[in-house]
């Protein structure tokens, strides 16, 4: 199968194939597979501070549940297209399969700038959209979490209208909410925490010092400045690193703690005097030892991955890689740790956040996160040994091991009626 690098389906798909091919899966369950199980668009009103109704278009996707009940996150973002969300909940399923966790894979999304919004229209907008997709969410059916322009305060609002219409307190609809109503400890770090494991992971493998190594960040939301944060911490540098506004660099390193007091102050990147200015495509070509693409996907395609130039790239995007780039950067010999096993943090912790809200007993810190790195390290040496064991990339090698899990599963369970 062909794929265009700015079709994320056809990319997500492929990348199933070249599993599927290497599993020998039968034909019947790779039509169960390869699309998604449930799709639902809905348009909506919102009544916006100036009086006037302005109709919204979102989704929600689950594509596979065998294993458990559907994960993924909501996306608000102008750009948001059905075919992303497909994409997104298909990568989710094999994401939680990966670390072996028993969720399914779904996604969601509304089609909208949240930083033209006012705190009301943005808690309207999302009550609104939390009604129309409450028919297939649920704590043992569908469990939204955050993702791009939603935050820990949207999850309120979702789990607070969900439990109005339920009439009882419903805590384990969503998981990424305030810790006062049922969040877990460690949350809103486990995305960058479970980079960070694999990153150490990886750089043991190949003999990479990971406390002298130069990083390279693309994007500085929650998880990118966390990550820029905990490798500061263990004694890397990093040179660069971006928003939506663009990039920064200094070959001589990055202060860590006065970027980020500028982004907080100033809400974005690009007027950090300490540095110069880069494009994003500039970003990706630097010269670093570890680059870490933390935004959107098809960053990295057939078109720049021959100029990469990191030893290790660890995704903590999701789908920032297409297919070709893939093949390109493994004969280069570029160790590239997948999203659906370098960005797992976020989704293991999740699952813990699940599990505490559905029984009212929490764990600390400390726990949630000895419990991270046991999964993500267990996850990463599983993947690694299949990749060296069959001489295929690391993305591959996840691939094998959660396509298997999932198509096993689903055997086992057998086909209804």
């Amino acid at each position: 199968m062909t794929s265009t690098p700015d079709n994320p389906l056809q990319n997500a798909q492929r990348q199933f194939d070249i599993a599927a091919d290497l599993l020998d899966l039968d034909s019947g369950l790779r039509s169960i597979l390869r699309s998604p199980q449930r799709q639902l668009a809905v348009n909506f009103p919102v009544r916006m501070d100036d009086g006037h109704i302005e109709v919204f278009s979102g989704f929600r996707v689950q594509h596979n549940i065998t294993r458990g009940p559907a994960k993924g996150g909501i996306r608000y973002h102008p750009d948001v297209t059905l075919e992303e969300v497909r994409a997104l909940a298909m990568w989710m399923t094999w994401k939680c399969a990966t670390v072996n966790i028993p969720f399914g894979g779904a996604k969601g999304g509304v089609i909208v700038d949240p930083k033209q919004l006012s705190r009301g229209e943005l808690e309207r907008l999302s009550r609104r959209y939390a009604t129309e997709i409450a028919i297939i969410i649920g704590p043992e059916k569908d469990i939204p979490a955050p993702d791009i322009g939603t935050t820990p305060e949207v999850m309120a609002w979702i789990m607070d209208t969900y439990s109005m219409h339920r009439g009882h307190t419903v805590p384990a609809v969503v998981t990424g909410k305030p810790i006062n109503i049922g969040g877990s400890e460690g949350r809103a770090e486990a995305t960058a925490s479970g980079l960070v494991y694999t990153l150490r992971e990886a750089s043991e493998a190949i003999d990479l010092n990971i406390t002298e190594s130069r990083v390279v960040i693309q994007g500085f939301g929650n998880a990118g400045a966390n990550i820029a944060r905990m490798l500061d911490d263990l004694g890397a540098t990093v040179i660069a690193a971006s928003d939506s506004s663009g990039g920064v660099y200094n070959p001589q390193g990055l202060s860590i703690e006065t970027l980020l007091a500028h982004k907080a102050r100033t809400g974005q990147l690009s007027d950090f005097v300490e540095a110069d200015r880069v494009t994003q495509e500039e970003l990706l070509e630097l010269d670093c030892d570890i680059l870490v693409p933390a935004a959107l996907e098809n960053q990295i395609t057939g078109r720049n991955a021959s100029r990469i130039k990191a030893r290790i790239v660890g995704e903590a995007a999701n789908g920032p890689t297409t297919p070709d780039a893939d093949a390109i950067m493994f004969d280069r010999g570029i160790f590239v740790i997948p999203d659906v096993l370098a960005g797992a943090g976020g989704v293991t912790v999740s699952y813990f956040e699940w599990v505490q809200s559905l029984q009212e007993f929490f764990w600390t810190e400390r726990e949630v996160n000895a419990q991270l790195e046991r999964v993500i390290v267990n996850a990463f040496h599983e993947v690694l040994q299949q990749s060296q064991e069959r001489k295929v990339n690391m993305r591959t090698a996840a691939y094998i091991q959660a396509v298997d899990r999932v198509s096993r599963a689903t055997l086992t369970r057998g086909i209804y009626p």
